[in-house]
């Protein structure tokens, strides 16, 4: 099986932290040269150094704030005018704040259309040309397991990840025929610091221990654990890979089997 990515070079969204960053050392673990984009240019350094050169790769950084979308478009068209290119894309960013969608102002939706949807489209725009050149793309958004059933008290997320998930699949239909696929990896509970943050949430609003809501928590999870964010990262990885050549336009969850549908 070829998982390779030796020849292959990536940008990676939110790669400051988390899953982002999971999938990052993953990647570079793999042989690709990797890129690393998110808001906050210090950590990235960090992340940077990290990263796997064993092959000879050459890692870059890229600072943009996500809930600007124009600044993403011009971030990365800078870039790529500088003779950089790219077959994959992992677009990943934080997601909007925990809420009812009853409770939630319009605005809400709207910044995380903008911090999700649009900032992805630019990015995709930006990067398909290389990659039907090439004849190798590799896109890759990582979202949510609300795309097949709603998680109560995210209904910003909810709205908004269903929405980046038909967005995907068109593009799949799309861009199929250039030997690009366009895939969606669903995290559940992922040891993350989103994870700690809505899990203090729950216990703030049940009144209970952080111990307890975590316990609640793994109690819905068949494999009565969270995920590491390595594991999440190995998934994408997969899906980054000449291996996964004729997988495209599909919703893979990663999540201990949580979610009770297929």
């Amino acid at each position: 099986m070829d998982i390779n990515l030796s020849d292959k070079n990536a940008l990676v969204c939110g790669s400051s932290q988390g899953i982002g960053k999971a999938c990052a050392l993953e990647l570079a673990s793999l042989g690709a040269n990797v890129t690393l984009f998110s808001r906050n240019k210090n950590s990235l350094e960090t992340v940077q150094a990290e990263l796997d050169t064993s092959q000879g790769q050459q890692h870059h950084i890229l600072v943009a704030d996500f809930s600007q979308p124009e600044q993403v478009k011009s971030t990365i068209h800078d870039f790529i005018t500088q003779q950089h290119s790219f077959e994959i894309l992992i677009n990943n960013t934080g997601g909007p704040a925990p809420g009812l969608a009853i409770e939630s102002e319009a605005s809400a939706f709207i910044n995380a259309f903008n911090l999700h949807l649009v900032s992805n489209h630019h990015l995709v725009q930006a990067l398909t040309p290389n990659m039907k050149t090439k004849g190798y793309g590799r896109i890759i958004n990582v979202i949510s397991t609300s795309v097949k059933q709603p998680l109560n008290g995210l209904g910003v997320s909810n709205t908004i990840r269903g929405a980046v998930a038909s967005w995907a699949k068109t593009l799949a239909n799309e861009l199929g025929e250039f030997g690009i696929t366009v895939n969606n990896v669903l995290p559940g509970a992922t040891a993350t610091a989103r994870l700690d943050a809505i899990i203090a949430g729950k216990a703030k609003k049940q009144g209970i221990s952080l111990e307890q809501a975590e316990i609640n928590e793994k109690s819905i999870i068949p494999m009565r654990r969270f995920a590491k964010p390595e594991e999440f990262a190995a998934a994408a990885a997969f899906l980054a890979s000449p291996a996964a050549g004729y997988i495209t336009g599909i919703n893979l969850p990663v999540d201990g089997g949580r979610t009770s549908c297929l």
